[in-house]
């Protein structure tokens, strides 16, 4: 029995943590965010970049099969939307896929549509996302991602 409280007594002592332990656990942890941070900020225009260019290459596998099946690529009036149904207005598909060509057109990172122009300046079409300020030109976030540019 006497052995009994020694063990509990030790148990009731060495529970928990001390007020230091916490202290440098959020020490080193405030370290770590402190190095960590900083390289993550700016990670996030970089990856919507690198997303708006991939989805510009599948929205012009899209188009290729598109023309593929009907000979021309559709028009800035009948818009990107005509890879998801077959248009009604303009030049009329006769071997449209009965699926289409996409699911849905997919907004670019920053929730603004897609710029389509066919005929394009430069190529059979142009494909462009104005970046953060949905404004043509501009600079680091605001800058341009365009089907001519993709490398």
């Amino acid at each position: 029995m006497e052995s009994k409280k020694i063990v509990m007594r030790r148990l009731r002592d060495q529970a928990g943590f001390t007020l230091i332990e916490i202290m440098v656990v959020i020490v080193i942890l405030g370290l770590l965010a402190a190095l960590v941070v900083p390289k993550l900020i700016g990670r996030t225009e970089e990856a919507k970049k690198t997303q708006s260019r991939v989805q510009i290459k599948h929205l012009q596998q899209a188009l290729g099969l598109f023309k593929l099946d009907n000979g021309f690529y559709p028009t800035t009036e009948q818009g990107l939307e005509a890879l998801v149904k077959i248009p009604d207005t303009g030049r009329i598909p006769k071997n449209y896929r009965k699926d289409g060509y996409l699911d849905r057109v997919p907004k670019d990172p920053w929730g603004n549509a897609y710029v389509y122009v066919s005929p394009g300046t430069h190529g059979d079409y142009d494909i462009s996302s104005y970046g953060a300020d949905n404004a043509p030109g501009g600079e680091g976030e605001d800058g341009d991602i365009n089907s001519w540019d993709a490398k």
